[in-house]
């Protein structure tokens, strides 16, 4: 008998060695808007929104997350082009603008928050470390959703594709087709300069196989940095926008006591919007003082943005 538990807790220690992995193994994330929840006592509705075009400040996570689960499934890693987002669907894929030094991103959205007032996207330590405010901790930016890459790479997990990320093998469960590309030399146009022949053309879009049909994969963040001319830009915290003004005037009214509260009017697709804004503010510590008082005022929705 006593033979027989050593002999069992042999083969247990022997099916743990062998189970044992010596790297975890990367989930695979899925697609998730998700339900509006509650944080701070501000809530957040997730929802689609392909025309997603914000400035505010940016801030970035790393170490204390590296390895965990993000809020799609994924396993994060702070060396990827990823990001947090409050309510865009996961994933997403955005482009972000430092503002400050005109370093511009692409990276994915795979999780949630930041939840800190006033910020507007958590960034992977990577993708800050290339929109140069790594060491600084944020920075503003402007962030707006590449619609067509986020439409298809949310169709392509709805069908089941397997998109294949740098360094991240093709799941062996699923048969894959491999895609043939075809190329030719053509003569160029009539009256058009030059010698008789033009290079070869190489597809740029890689192309995978889903359950049903080929489709072609969106691009994926790659870490190419491109960089666009700076321009001088102001911190505002913007209390709300409405669409009547004496909404917006009694708004800034119970707001003056914050000094230079002011109601400016701009118009979206032809609608009129009248927005209450405190500012311009120079220290990004003096907007997150600002912020917070207006939150704490009752307008949840409050931002700081730049412009």
């Amino acid at each position: 008998m006593l033979g027989a538990c050593a002999e069992t807790q042999l083969l247990i220690h022997t099916a743990k060695k062998i189970g044992k992995s010596t790297k975890e193994p990367v989930q695979q994330g899925r697609y998730k808007i998700g339900n509006p929840y509650q944080i701070k006592g501000v809530w957040y509705y997730p929802a689609v929104n392909y025309k997603y075009n914000v400035t505010g400040i940016a801030s970035w996570y790393g170490p204390g997350f590296h390895g965990k689960t993000t809020a799609n499934g994924e396993t994060y890693d702070q060396n990827a082009l990823t990001a947090a987002h409050k309510t865009l669907p996961m994933p997403s894929i955005v482009r972000v603008t430092n503002l400050e030094n005109g370093r511009s991103i692409k990276v994915t959205v795979n999780d949630r928050g930041p939840y800190a007032f006033g910020r507007v996207i958590d960034m992977s330590r990577r993708g800050a470390q290339l929109l140069g405010f790594h060491r600084r901790g944020t920075a503003r930016v402007r962030v707006f959703v590449l619609e067509d890459e986020s439409r298809m790479l949310a169709q392509q997990i709805k069908n089941g594709a397997v998109l294949a990320k740098v360094g991240t093998p093709i799941r062996r469960d699923i048969n894959v087709a491999k895609p043939g590309v075809a190329s030719e030399t053509l003569a160029p146009p009539p009256g058009a300069k030059g010698s008789n022949t033009l290079p070869a053309y190489t597809p740029r879009k890689t192309v995978v196989a889903s359950r049903e049909r080929i489709t072609d994969t969106p691009t994926a963040p790659t870490g190419v940095v491109t960089t666009t001319s700076v321009t001088p830009t102001n911190m505002y915290v913007q209390a709300g926008a409405f669409t009547r003004f004496d909404y917006a005037n009694r708004t800034a009214a119970r707001l003056a006591e914050l000094g230079n509260v002011k109601v400016t009017s701009y118009k979206v697709r032809g609608k009129e919007f009248f927005r209450v804004r405190a500012g311009p503010i120079g220290a990004l510590e003096n907007a997150d003082k600002v912020l917070e008082r207006v939150i704490r005022a009752g307008f949840e929705n409050a931002r700081i943005v730049v412009d």
